[in-house]
């Protein structure tokens, strides 16, 4: 298993709004064509409106890999730049868990 967490920082309200349209557009792909995209979050941050945590959890690094390589998450990567003051992201490696499977 594989799996990343991403904090993103919004620039302002209208860029929080156009940031979560173009997440709302991607994620219905992510859910129909990426099987190996086993949980695929996303967090708006109580008292910070211009927070985003995405968690995800892929099958493998492959799995990973080629969700890179989705059209609809290349899309994103090139749109969300416009909305974004920051990202950090923090690539995981699973301990233990409930509700997937190690």
């Amino acid at each position: 298993m594989f799996g990343l967490s991403v904090r993103f920082t919004l620039k302002d309200e209208a860029s929080a709004g156009g940031f979560d349209a173009l997440v709302a557009q991607t994620l219905p792909h992510i859910r129909e064509s990426e099987p190996g995209t086993l949980v695929y979050a996303v967090h708006q941050v109580d008292g910070k409106p211009l927070e985003r945590i995405f968690y995800e959890l892929y099958r493998d690094r492959a799995a990973f890999d080629a969700h890179e390589d989705q059209p609809h998450v290349k899309r994103f990567l090139a749109k969300r730049e416009a909305f974004l003051s920051s990202v950090e992201v923090d690539f995981l490696h699973l301990a233990n868990a409930k509700g997937v499977s190690e």
